[in-house]
């Protein structure tokens, strides 16, 4: 028999399978880490003690579990929280920790000065997205002015899936999907780097190459194999951000087609016939070439709950806690007797890309309980997952299917509530594993042993969340738009 591998690694916690040729999980395995936060504000990871360390222990589990020989494992395929930015010297060791994606917001005034001296519409055109805390260049931007000395012994600027690839095959690739998100560096018609817009941010020779998603990029070196316990010689596909294969994992692939991500932020995906121009949403090819994907994205979900656990659930283990705030918030009515939360408690993302925005519970009083609070959590969760599904349907693609995938899919709670508020049936399939199943399918597709339709058969839908209308969400979605134009300018004077 024969085998694909697939590891991720997310924001909190990386995960890996070993898949056989009809999509049987065959062993997995998982390890967490932590998301360091410097200063508010900053998002990092160790991409040696969190990237590559949870890679090998993870394949390494992988193997003992299954007892099958590392040879026939046919072709390994990774993905990564992105986009981030790694400075690596000449020789890929990283210079300083990794900058994490959209949740840090470090470089926001050479957001400001990029978008002023080139112009929105201009970046937006070119690039197909409008520069926000998502964007690499204004942070690589950031690195310049505030690390000088880092950034003159930088040789290349790597993500977070180029550094894994790097450390599997020694080349340093990056797939265009995940380039998109360079701005105002990657070129979206072209599909290719450009310093058009600003020559002065880096020399494109620091940029890694670019490739698409299944291609093979290298195959494992002698020194990855003795850390990884994999063949020499094993094909490693380029590999892509852990959404694109999180979406891959559910069945996403034709137009109209939508993906939910339900992990320590929402992450979303839509297929569309051409190339969205809006700068609310982000845009990338999609993972295989003449494809497009149009993004939103919030800067804090699944975060919020742990924050909330670990604040207000102390007395309950971890393993308590999360069915117990369930039981309490399944208490308390929709609308949570009319608290609000805004949750934005790492500014936001899409639509409104606002580093300054903050976290805010609303309307409090001397008759909420705890329950109350954690229900108001998710349906501010909700409510920002809302603004971005009217975004879409506003630039004219509302999903024909919305999947949803991802650790949050175990809360019906929060399932729930998003489908009212949003107006939407969300469909769930059998397998919710994520990111890493969708690797090892694409792993299957770049050595020919699966077409991308066959994801149906590898994982079934098993379920639909119907929606409900409810006339208290409707209201209290208004005056959750009117609580943040109402309190932004407060928060960034805070």
């Amino acid at each position: 028999m024969n085998y694909t591998l697939g590891i991720d690694i997310g924001t909190f916690e990386s995960k890996g399978v070993l898949v056989d040729v009809n999509g049987k999980i065959i062993a997995s395995a998982s390890q967490p880490h932590k998301m360091l936060v410097p200063q508010p504000g900053w998002a990092e990871h160790r991409a040696d003690e969190d990237w590559w360390h949870d890679f090998c222990q993870i394949s390494q589990s992988l193997l003992a579990q299954s007892g099958i020989d590392s040879t026939d494992i046919k072709c390994v395929s990774c993905s990564a929280i992105g986009p981030c930015m790694l400075p690596v010297d000449g020789d890929g060791k990283p210079l300083m920790n990794a900058v994490l994606y959209g949740v840090d917001g470090r470089a926001a005034l050479e957001i400001e000065e990029l978008t002023s001296r080139i112009g929105e519409a201009r970046i937006l055109e070119k690039c197909g997205n409008a520069l926000t805390s998502q964007s690499v260049g204004p942070k690589i931007l950031w690195l310049k002015r505030n690390r000088p000395e880092l950034y003159q012994k930088t040789a290349k600027f790597l993500t977070s899936s180029s550094y894994l690839v790097f450390k599997l095959t020694g080349e340093m690739v990056i797939d265009h999907h995940t380039a998109a998100g360079f701005s105002p560096l990657y070129d979206a018609d072209k599909q290719a780097w450009t310093d058009e817009l600003s020559d002065d941010i880096i020399p494109l020779d620091k940029l890694p190459k670019l490739m698409w998603t299944t291609e093979i990029s290298g195959y494992i070196t002698d020194a990855a194999s003795i850390e990884t316990g994999l063949a020499i010689g094993t094909p490693v596909t380029t590999g892509t951000i852990d959404a694109a294969s999180e979406a891959i994992s559910v069945g996403l692939r034709a137009k109209g087609d939508m993906m939910m991500m339900y992990g320590s932020t929402i992450f979303i995906i839509t297929l569309t016939e051409n190339r969205v121009r809006d700068g609310r949403l982000w845009y990338a090819p999609w993972l295989y070439p003449g494809g497009h994907a149009s993004m939103a994205g919030l800067a804090t979900s699944g975060t919020l709950t742990h924050w909330f656990r670990d604040q207000f659930a102390r007395e309950l283990t971890k393993e308590e806690a999360f069915p117990v705030l369930a039981q309490e918030a399944e208490v308390s009515p929709p609308g949570a007797k009319g608290l609000l939360l805004l949750p934005y408690f790492s500014g936001e993302r899409t639509p409104i890309h606002d580093t300054n925005a903050s976290g805010t519970f609303f309307g409090l009083n001397l008759t909420h309980t705890r329950g109350d609070m954690y229900r108001a959590l998710l349906e501010g969760i909700a409510y920002g997952t809302c603004h971005v599904l009217r975004t879409y349907k506003q630039v004219g693609e509302t999903p024909l299917r919305l999947l949803a995938v991802g650790g949050g899919t175990k809360n019906r709670l929060w399932l729930q509530a998003t489908s009212d508020i949003g107006g939407l049936d969300q469909i769930i399939c059998e397998n919710t594993f994520g990111a890493s199943f969708g690797n090892a399918f694409l792993a299957a597709c770049a050595i020919g042993a699966a077409k991308p339709e066959d994801i149906d058969r590898w994982n079934p839908v098993a379920s639909t969340i119907r929606a409900k209308a409810n006339p208290a969400y409707e209201k209290q979605y208004k005056l959750f738009r009117r609580l943040y134009e109402q309190t932004k300018d407060i928060s960034a004077e805070l």
